[in-house]
């Protein structure tokens, strides 16, 4: 094991002690936010202090084996123990590398899913829907929340753009890297003569900020307008001034919401959404100025990067950031995504732990 690694582990157990210590004391419990931090921090430690004992106990099991070897009657066992300590100490060492990656502060939020309409037209906001169905059926088998924020359908019954909200632990992490363009290869319901049509969707994930930590907003920058709400949703939502429009005056950023009865709940699911957009907005400007010239393989969720094409015809899915091909697309437009989701999240890591190998 790296000298580094293990100074940094040893540290990680000492903290476990400190923050098992914090848990147990009173005054802990009072703080429910500190207590939030102080529980996901136990979480995330315990998770490598078992992984280092698993490697500890490796180590100690390969030294007996050693000791053993000095004996001719034993040294056929002992050669097997040690070829068995030193790969579960190989294994061990791969996935304490991986947990010690620098984790994005952002990976246990919930999320704004947002999925527009792009070039294509009607087989365009069709798509759209297919997409949203993909992703709700997704959340589903993880055993998230999907809550309507925002939609504008379209006259087939598609979606021009539509806005949820993904309620779940960790639901940034597995879906941060869906944000890009979707391209789809189908013949569209209305094409008569059966001839294949190529159209897109735009996706953006959005981390959804915590209170402690969100987007302070001036009043006086705010355009706050209230109208009727329009399509279905029955009489009291049409005739009352309930759906909510929000302008960002210095960036611009329009945030609509018409989904809830109450203008008060709508007001709220806007700002929500206005928030995470602002932070999103601050965090590539960010990223743009300190990027290196190296760019990811994962790619950098620029909203103009056409990241996966679903063909139809030939009943394929192709991620093109990191060149998966997957023939299952039925499945796929089902909800099954942990392939395609764990293929990009591999990616990423290695990308990561290659950064980190480089000579600086």
């Amino acid at each position: 094991m790296n000298p580094t690694l293990r100074s940094r582990l040893d540290a990680a157990l000492a903290r476990l002690e400190e923050v098992n210590a914090l848990l147990a004391t009173e005054g802990a419990t009072r703080d429910m936010d500190q207590f939030r931090k102080l529980s996901r921090e136990h979480s995330e430690i315990s998770a490598l202090a078992d992984l280092y004992r698993r490697f500890c106990q490796a180590e100690q099991d390969a030294a007996a084996a050693r000791e053993m070897a000095g004996d001719p009657a034993m040294r056929g066992f002992a050669d097997e123990e040690m070829k068995a300590a030193r790969e579960e100490m190989e294994r061990v060492d791969r996935e304490l590398q991986k947990q010690m990656l620098p984790r994005d502060p952002n990976d246990e939020r919930n999320l704004f899913l947002e999925i527009r309409a792009g070039t294509g037209g009607d087989e365009s906001a069709l798509f759209a829907g297919d997409l949203l169905r993909m992703y709700t059926r997704y959340a589903e088998r993880q055993g998230w929340q999907v809550e309507l924020i925002s939609e504008s359908p379209s006259e087939l019954g598609g979606y021009k753009e539509v806005i949820v909200r993904v309620i779940g632990q960790g639901a940034y992490s597995r879906l941060k890297f869906e944000s890009g363009t979707h391209r789809v290869q189908r013949v569209p319901a209305t094409e008569a003569q059966g001839r294949i049509h190529t159209s897109a969707c735009t996706v953006a994930v959005l981390p959804e900020a915590d209170e402690l930590d969100a987007v302070v907003l001036n009043p006086a920058e705010l355009r706050i307008d209230t109208y009727r709400a329009s399509g279905a949703g029955g009489q009291h939502v049409n005739k009352t001034e309930s759906a909510i429009r929000i302008t960002h005056l210095p960036t611009g950023i329009v945030v609509e919401c018409q989904d809830s009865r109450s203008q008060h709940k709508n007001r709220e699911k806007a700002m929500g959404v206005l928030v995470a957009r602002i932070r999103d907005r601050q965090q590539r400007e960010q990223q743009a100025k300190t990027a290196s010239a190296r760019k990811s393989l994962v790619g950098s969720g620029d909203r103009s990067e056409r990241i996966r094409t679903f063909n139809f015809p030939q009943g394929r899915v192709t991620d093109h950031r990191i060149n998966l091909t997957l023939y299952k697309i039925d499945r796929i437009m089902d909800g099954e995504l942990d392939e395609v989701l764990a293929a990009l999240i591999a990616e990423h890591q290695a990308e990561q732990l290659a950064q980190l190998e480089e000579p600086a």
